[in-house]
């Protein structure tokens, strides 16, 4: 008889509860795979079917690629598929996870570690506050190796980091792949990736997702021969190198020209003054659409100096012709910016 974990059908409770139900799912032999609820950041939400032997065929990848078992921080919610595989990871070698929101802050936390190895997951704008926090960024020195993923790492980013002697590995994966399968653009043991003719990333191995579920129509679509058909575009560098360029739902035509809505995005997170960054399109009656840049940052950010600061590096026609400036970024428990709300209310696209 298939055993059933209903906390995690989809994954809820605390990091604790969840500890706790992981380790006694991935015990049982006839477990049910559980479910992960994608954030809906950029389109309808999604149940997940994810089975154990696929995020034990994960964590066990993750942890050989690190140089083995160690202790880990939770930074991240433990109901998503990056912060679950931290508490997979965690129980699989042994070492129960310290939890950071039980902590005031990040030296705090990393100070009561005490495992042989010592790692941690975030996504980038918890890696800049803490790199911009000299308690925090030397706190990330203490660690085998700091995991970014979750959103567009800039290279900016991981060059202060590495600046800074913090080990950080750039991750690239989703849900569908039990988390990060790809690191510094290598897959883990087992896992393969390929750039088909569209330019969309496709990834194979004992990592896949069983399937959305009740939704076999939009299983089929994404699933085909072995292979996931993920949204991403990319291409692979002359070392082979997996190299994420972007979205196929971020490339939009503004004036007959198509704009990288992520491209842009990545330029601005280096922009002086700014400190947060979405950028989305809006439908134009002159442009088709008209690439908006939404801002945290300085009162006297203004929209020609954001453009010349995106043409410095990009095609002019792809610079933002409006900017909004908000004194915070809607963000989803995922730590991922909240586009559906930043376009039904700041741009009043329902």
């Amino acid at each position: 008889m298939l055993a059933v974990f209903t906390s995690l059908r989809p994954v809820t409770g605390s990091p604790r509860q969840i500890s706790v139900l992981i380790g006694r799912w991935l015990a049982e032999r006839d477990a049910l795979p559980l479910t992960v609820r994608t954030s809906g950041s950029t389109g309808e939400p999604k149940d997940v079917l994810l089975s154990a032997p696929a995020m034990r065929a994960s964590a066990e990848a993750a942890l050989a690629r690190l140089g083995g078992p160690g202790q880990w921080l939770l930074a991240l919610p433990a109901s998503y598929v990056a912060g679950l595989q931290v508490l997979v990871r965690s129980e699989l070698g042994g070492e129960a996870a310290a939890v950071l929101a039980e902590h005031p802050d990040l030296a705090t936390a990393a100070a009561q570690l005490s495992g042989r190895r010592r790692y941690v997951a975030c996504v980038p704008t918890q890696l800049r506050r803490w790199l911009a926090d000299d308690p925090s960024a030397a706190a990330l020195q203490t660690f085998d190796a700091v995991l970014v993923g979750g959103g567009p790492t800039e290279k900016e980013l991981l060059d202060s980091a590495r600046d800074q002697d913090v080990r950080v590995v750039r991750s690239y994966g989703m849900s569908e792949t039990c988390g990060g399968c790809v690191y510094d653009g290598v897959p883990l043991d087992s896992v393969d990736q390929a750039i088909d003719a569209t330019g969309r990333i496709r990834l194979r191995g004992p990592v896949l997702f069983d399937g959305y579920a009740g939704r076999p129509d939009l299983t089929t679509q994404v699933l085909h021969d072995g292979w996931l058909v993920t949204p991403d575009v990319g291409e692979l560098d002359a070392d082979g190198r997996l190299v994420v360029t972007g979205r196929i739902d971020d490339l939009v035509k503004s004036g007959g020209v198509t704009v990288s809505l992520e491209a842009v995005e990545r330029r601005l997170t280096t922009m002086p003054g700014v400190s947060d960054v979405a950028v989305l399109g809006a439908p134009d009656a002159e442009w088709g659409t008209r690439v908006v840049a939404v801002l945290v940052g300085q009162p006297g950010l203004d929209l020609a100096a954001v453009r010349d600061y995106v043409s410095d590096v990009h095609p002019r026609a792809w610079a933002p012709r409006e900017v909004r400036l908000v004194s915070r970024m809607p963000r989803l428990a995922s730590g991922k910016v909240d586009r559906q709300h930043l376009a039904r209310v700041l741009l009043d696209l329902s």
